[in-house]
């Protein structure tokens, strides 16, 4: 054999099989794989050991019961002394060490640090799908199973399963568990205790005033489906409501359609980011907009116009995903957004607005857009901004109107209001001439 001169990305000395072996293992099997020489110092000089056919399948049963993969192990010659070559391959699972991740960087290895640990297993597996070694099957809420069971059932989507059947049975064939063990998955979307484990996968939300006064503050906790029962009256509480009676049909009107809240309020807490264990899902209420909140940003490749459009689905959480389809929460073709549009220009309101910030998604649901910062934005003169308030009150205005709040001449109130109608804040209605009059097309 020749000799090895110096430690590299693929190569480690060890004077002897220890625990730090076992870690440069790991790391050569979360990396691109590489050998551990033992009995070579970390100078390179050769130390030799005394192993015998019972210690290497001792060191052999160590690995494989530590770390779950089965590396070449060779006794080798050097320098006419004895040394141990354990070569090791690139896995393609992540590997642990006592709970821990490592890798290989240059010569060293290290454990790999949270927001590199998130990276890796976004390239290797998905964190719903990823099991808990600790947790049991007396943590999963049976009823919140049987729940959810019914509702599969009556949706025609999952019929194979009803209120008697096994939840490990169910739990395996829905890939909840894995060999037994409960996925993170199980627990986030059916444990009775889910914060045991992901301490801020909660719901907060917040009414407030202003950015600095809270009126308001409700934190949820529990597994997912509670979560969004809880989510949705805690919003309710904190918005108004009207009725309209129409014959002997009461109808409730609410500051912002429910079914829109809904969908996002769902979006917000099947797509965050869990791999982003400190940050809380967020709902903030004021006086005049709504925003949700959730940790992680979009998949790559997927621009916020190509959300508005039809798109394929690309869940972060896969198997979350799935089972909100099952229960009927969602549908599983990437629709929400075209549905918080919809919902929105049906109750005659501004269209959601989408936005990446703060290393999260945000959706914001506003009752009128027509602001007097957003229309001087828009490069509307003070006459514009004034006519809009005033349609705003009076819900309408003629050009006549518009000339005596202006005092300006007829063409300048026609061409003034001909952009407002082209910009699609005001629509023109009515009959030509003394007949017409011009509306706001949303917000109120």
């Amino acid at each position: 054999m020749k000799n090895i001169k110096i430690e590299d990305k693929y190569t480690e000395f060890k004077e002897e099989f220890s625990e730090s072996t076992l870690k440069t293992i790991c790391a050569f099997a979360n990396t691109e794989g590489g050998k551990v020489f033992i009995g070579i110092r970390d100078d390179g000089s050769v130390k030799g050991v005394d192993i015998d056919n019972k210690k290497l399948r001792e060191i052999t049963e160590r690995i494989v019961t530590k770390l779950g993969i089965h590396p070449k192990i060779l006794i080798k010659k050097l320098e006419e002394k004895q040394i141990l070559e354990i070569s090791v391959e690139k896995s393609n699972v992540p590997i642990s060490y006592e709970g821990k991740y490592y890798e290989r960087v240059g010569n060293t290895t290290r454990e790999m640090s949270p927001e590199r640990l998130k990276d890796f297993f976004l390239k290797t597996q998905n964190w719903d799908a990823l099991t808990l070694e600790n947790a049991n099957f007396e943590e999963i809420d049976e009823e919140s199973v049987r729940k959810f069971i019914n509702s599969a059932r009556a949706r025609g989507r999952l019929t194979i399963f009803d209120e008697s059947s096994d939840i490990k049975t169910i739990f395996e064939h829905l890939k909840l568990s894995i060999n037994g063990k409960l996925t993170n998955g199980a627990i986030i979307l059916f444990g009775k205790d889910p914060q045991k484990y992901f301490l801020n996968a909660v719901l907060r939300v917040v009414r407030l005033k202003n950015e600095a006064t809270i009126i308001g503050d409700r934190l949820i906790t529990g597994n997912l489906f509670k979560q969004v029962v809880e989510g949705e009256t805690a919003i309710k509480n904190f918005l108004n409501v009207r009725y309209e009676i129409k014959g002997l049909e009461r109808r409730e009107i609410w500051d912002y359609p429910l079914p829109a809240i809904r969908e996002a309020l769902i979006n917000a807490i099947i797509h965050r980011d869990y791999f982003k264990w400190n940050v809380q899902t967020q709902i903030k209420i004021f006086d005049d907009y709504i925003w949700f909140y959730n940790i992680g940003k979009l998949p790559e490749g997927i621009t916020i116009e190509q959300l508005k459009k039809p798109h394929s689905s690309v869940p972060r959480n896969p198997l979350i995903v799935h089972i909100f389809y099952l229960a009927g929460l969602i549908e599983e073709v990437g629709s929400g957004i075209g549905r918080m549009i919809e919902e929105m220009n049906k109750a005659n309101l501004p269209e959601p607005e989408f936005k990446e910030e703060m290393g999260g998604f945000s959706v914001y649901f506003r009752k009128d857009i027509y602001t007097e910062e957003y229309l001087r934005n828009l490069g509307l003169n003070e006459r514009q901004i004034k006519a809009v308030m005033y349609v705003k009150e009076k819900g309408k205005i003629t050009n006549k109107e518009y000339r005596e709040i202006n005092q300006v001449s007829k063409p300048t109130a026609s061409r003034e209001l001909a952009i407002l109608v082209n910009k699609k804040i005001l629509r023109q209605e009515g009959i030509t001439g003394k007949g017409t009059f011009y509306s706001l097309i949303k917000g109120s």
